[in-house]
């Protein structure tokens, strides 16, 4: 009666041995898969940080180019399109926000068009990498991922309006009047309400 129950152990402890080794390999491997995707969350969030710089910095140029132009120019509302700008800036802007997410920009600040808004796309690489890990390689690995932000424009105002006279702007909802003959460049709400700074879907 004894022998029987020995035996019985013996088998047991092959068996408890293998189901420990899986379940360290498995937590292993879980361990694994986090980290990547830490990695890669850290990497889109630096790629859209960096492409909203981009945009809103373009959209600080919209704002002076308006500025100067109304008042002066008789196509100052052309401003309103959201199109004018030159995007000097755009990719030191994407670049200091990449930076400030341990990141860097790959290619620099691309200008894109999406739904026939402007904007920029950028790619980015961090600079940390993935880590150590039961994978090879991972510890030289970086993560990459890219953004597109555009700028849209949010103002609409009647077609016959005069560009020597006051204009009425419907800004989402919000009016905003300007008065070429006595404009001050402080006139200007924010930048935000003429132009919506946002990435593409």
């Amino acid at each position: 009666m004894i022998h029987p129950v020995r035996s019985d152990r013996g088998q047991t402890l092959p068996i408890y041995i293998w189901l420990t080794g899986v379940l360290l390999f498995a937590a292993l491997a879980f361990f694994v898969f986090a980290q990547a995707a830490s990695a890669r969350n850290g990497a889109q969030s630096a790629a859209d940080a960096a492409a909203l710089a981009a945009a809103q910095d373009s959209r600080d140029e919209l704002m002076v180019g308006l500025a100067g132009t109304i008042g002066k120019d008789d196509h100052w509302l052309d401003w309103l399109n959201g199109d004018l700008f030159k995007g000097a800036g755009a990719t030191a802007a994407a670049e200091r926000l990449a930076a400030q997410n341990d990141s860097t920009v790959q290619g620099g600040a691309q200008p894109t068009a999406v739904n026939g808004f402007p904007g920029y796309r950028v790619e980015i690489e961090t600079r940390y990498t993935v880590g150590d890990s039961i994978i090879p390689g991972t510890e030289t690995r970086h993560a990459k991922a890219q953004a597109t932000a555009v700028i849209e424009p949010r103002c609409t105002f009647a077609p016959d309006a005069d560009p020597k006279k006051l204009v009425q702007l419907d800004c989402g909802g919000d009016p905003v009047d300007i008065d070429p003959e006595d404009f001050h460049s402080d006139d200007l709400p924010n930048a935000s309400v003429l132009f919506s700074v946002h990435l593409a879907d």
